[in-house]
């Protein structure tokens, strides 16, 4: 069967490709930025890349006629640019329109659980993007998810935040609001089950695992799975907005995706019983069990896809490559060289930069300026990176956003996505005579930039020639 998937580089697309390529379908993976994608992690023979960008219909003349199916896993929650609302309604827009110029039989959606009773901003959204999509030329299958748990996924990684860094939590009341939580591998058992099910054609699906609980019990749940005692005291006095600041400052998560979640979070998200689980044959796992499982991939390295790194950002929305050309003219920069006497020690040491392995030099004061960050309204450290080891194209990391992964050239090139009076670029290269060189740049905006420059002048001496000396 020939596939179109979309939000390629999104974190549910990263899971549910690998099991379309292993069941010999041919996919048509749609991206925006080519150079986020790896495809050298796939077999070559059934993948084909194509750039599209739902927001401009003018990118979409790629895509081919002779589609079977299509998967819609297009979501702009996380987004920091514009009303995600109108995002998403641009999108399916546009790809409704094109999908209906081609031979596609079937479109397969990924929602939220909605209760028409009463919706966030953000249900309400994939509530209108389900009502563009229906009613045409292809037949729709929606499935609707709650709460998702695995490595990598937002929902997880918040949890895991919450637990390990609080023994004692004062929590807004929104805590025991009920939900039913899910497996991603669940959710991508039932993405590729409704595949070609002409029995599930223009229905929608509520998808659960077999917990109905708290978001309370969730936390104490997590924590006696991972050993860990912890406090939990609920307060009434806790605002949206309060608890949005709450979620922002304690967890990785952006504040406007905390914002969203925690306006979700007020409503119950509990399916309704429709049999298609038991259709498609598929064994629910416990919310304990996910847990399990999902550290399993973290303790093995192999993290496949997280969000932090599909979250919406400047750097992503307008391409990569458009960052990648260090600039030259009106910018600052501060260059360092060292011989190193092993090249693949030291490349191995800046491809685990950051993290959890910390910055090698002056770990304390790269903290202390994610903390000031985070307080205007920043990204702050508490990213992280999904791999210790491997870095791509895209990756979040730490404060930064890699913008080039290159072994063979022997390059490393991050953008900086912190809150600055201007525009930021870290390079690493070691060229063919084994000479490292280290090159901070910064290209100012205005006065304010300039005179923030200079002020952070006497670190770079301290903090970029310890890093260098370690490395």
């Amino acid at each position: 069967m020939k596939i179109l998937l979309t939000g390629v580089t999104g974190y549910i697309a990263q899971r549910l490709l690998p099991v379309l390529l292993q069941n010999g379908h041919h996919v048509i993976c749609c991206v925006r930025d080519v150079t986020r994608f790896n495809a050298q992690n796939y077999p070559a023979e059934n993948l084909s890349i194509i750039k599209a960008d739902f927001l401009k219909p003018e990118t979409l003349e790629n895509i081919p006629v002779d589609i079977d199916a299509a998967y819609y896993l297009i979501h702009s929650m996380s987004t920091n640019t514009g009303d995600f609302g109108e995002m998403e309604e641009t999108c399916a827009l546009n790809f409704r329109h094109k999908i209906e110029q081609t031979n596609t039989k079937q479109v397969i959606y990924l929602s939220g659980i909605v209760n028409d009773e009463e919706l966030s901003k953000h249900l309400t959204s994939r509530k209108n993007v389900e009502d563009i999509l229906s009613g045409s030329s292809f037949a729709l299958t929606t499935l609707r998810a709650g709460i998702i748990v695995g490595s990598g996924s937002a929902s997880f990684e918040i949890i895991r935040d919450l637990v390990e860094k609080l023994p004692v939590m004062i929590t807004p009341r929104w805590l025991n609001t009920k939900c039913q939580p899910i497996a991603i591998r669940n959710v991508v058992e039932a993405l590729y089950g409704v595949l070609g099910r002409t029995e599930t054609y223009n229905k929608s699906y509520d998808i659960g695992g077999p917990d109905i609980i708290t978001y309370k019990e969730m936390l104490l749940r997590f924590a006696k799975v991972r050993g860990l005692k912890r406090k939990i005291f609920v307060v009434p006095v806790m605002t949206p907005k309060i608890s949005s600041y709450w979620l922002y400052f304690v967890t990785a998560t952006s504040f406007a995706l905390a914002k969203n979640l925690v306006n979700s979070m007020k409503i119950e998200v509990i399916c309704r019983p429709n049999g298609l689980m038991e259709m498609l044959s598929i064994n629910l796992i416990d919310y304990d069990t996910s847990i399990r499982l999902a550290f399993d991939k973290i303790e093995q390295s192999q993290v496949p896809s997280s969000w932090k790194d599909a979250q919406s950002s400047s750097v992503l929305s307008r391409g990569i490559t458009s960052y990648i050309e260090v600039p030259v003219n009106g910018c600052f920069t501060d260059t360092r060289s060292k011989h190193v006497r092993n090249s693949e020690a030291a490349l191995g040491r800046i491809w685990s930069i950051g993290g959890k392995n910390g910055w090698y030099y002056g770990n304390w004061l790269w903290e202390i300026r994610g903390i000031l960050d985070q307080l205007i309204g920043g990204v702050g450290m508490r990213r992280g990176r999904k791999s210790d080891t491997e870095l791509f194209p895209g990756d979040a990391l730490d404060f930064w956003r890699v913008l080039l992964a290159d072994k063979k050239q022997k390059r490393l090139l991050l953008y900086a996505e912190m809150n600055l009076p201007g525009e930021a670029w870290l390079e690493f290269k070691i060229d063919e005579k084994n000479i490292l060189t280290q090159t901070a740049t910064f290209r100012p905006l205005g006065l304010l930039g300039r005179l923030y420059w200079y002020s952070v002048l006497p670190f770079h001496g301290l903090i970029f020639n310890g890093m260098l000396k370690n490395i």
